[in-house]
C-alpha cells in the first residue's frame, strides 16, 4: 500500500520511514505531490492536530495518509508547551529558541518530570481518520547535550537512560520514543490494511 506520510519536517518523515521499514508500505514524503494545501494546526489536542492534516491530505492526494502531532508535556509547567511545542517561541518554529524558552522557565525548578507524546492519524482517501497514541516519560537536563535528533531531544532524558534523545543512536531512540510507540500500536491495529491496497476503511 502506498501511504503518504503527512509532514514537512525531513527529520521526522526519517524516523517514520525508519520505524515502519519493516512493513510492507511503500513510503511516500510531501515533496513527492509537489504544492500541498497549507494545514493550520489550530487544534487543541494531538489527535486533534493529527486528524486535520492526515484529512487535508488525503483528501487532496487521493492516498492513504498518516500523520502525526507530537510534542512535550512537562509536569512542573502543567502540561506546556504541549500542542505548542514546535512554536513555543513564536514563528517560525526554532528548535533552539524553544529549548531556551523552556530552559528559561524551568530555571530553579527541581520537578523534572516531563514526557514526550505523540497521536497518529491514518486517513482514507475519503477523509475518514483513525488514531493511536504513545507516550514516552522521562526527566529534563539543565542543559542541551547531544547532536542528534531535533526538536527537544538535546533536553530529555527517557526513562531507563543515561542519555538524551539527541545523544543516544537513533536505532535505540526509534525503539523507545513516543513516536516510535505510537507507530507500533499502529502497526498491530492497522497491520492487516498495509499489505493490501483498500480504497477505504473497513465498516
Amino acid at each position: 500500500m502506498k501511504l503518504l506520510i503527512a509532514t514537512g519536517n525531513r527529520h521526522k518523515f526519517m524516523e517514520i520511514s525508519a520505524i515502519l521499514k519493516s512493513t510492507r508500505l511503500v513510503v511516500i514524503s510531501l515533496r513527492e505531490l509537489g504544492e500541498v494545501p497549507p494545514v493550520v494546526e489550530d487544534g487543541v489536542t494531538f489527535e486533534a492536530n493529527a486528524i486535520k492534516k492526515a484529512v487535508t491530505l488525503a483528501r487532496f492526494s487521493g492516498l492513504w495518509t498518516l500523520a502525526d502531532d507530537s510534542g512535550l508535556e512537562v509536569e512542573a509547567l502543567g502540561g506546556e508547551p504541549g500542542v505548542w511545542s514546535a512554536r513555543y517561541a513564536g514563528e517560525p518554529s526554532n528548535d533552539a529558541a524553544n529549548n531556551d524558552k523552556l530552559l528559561l522557565k524551568m530555571t530553579g525548578v527541581v520537578d523534572r518530570r516531563a514526557r514526550f507524546r505523540c497521536a497518529i492519524a491514518l486517513a482514507d482517501p475519503r477523509g475518514t481518520a483513525r488514531t493511536v497514541s504513545g507516550a514516552c516519560e522521562g526527566t529534563l537536563r539543565d542543559q542541551p547535550r547531544g547532536e542528534g535528533g531535533f526538536g527537544y531531544d538535546p533536553l530529555f532524558v527517557p526513562c531507563g537512560q543515561a542519555l538524551t534523545f539527541a545523544e543516544i543512536p537513533s536505532a535505540i531512540k526509534n525503539g523507545l520514543s513516543h513516536r516510535a510507540l505510537a507507530l507500533t500500536l499502529a502497526v498491530h491495529e492497522w497491520g492487516g490494511l498495509f499489505g493490501s491496497e483498500p480504497e477505504c476503511w473497513p465498516d
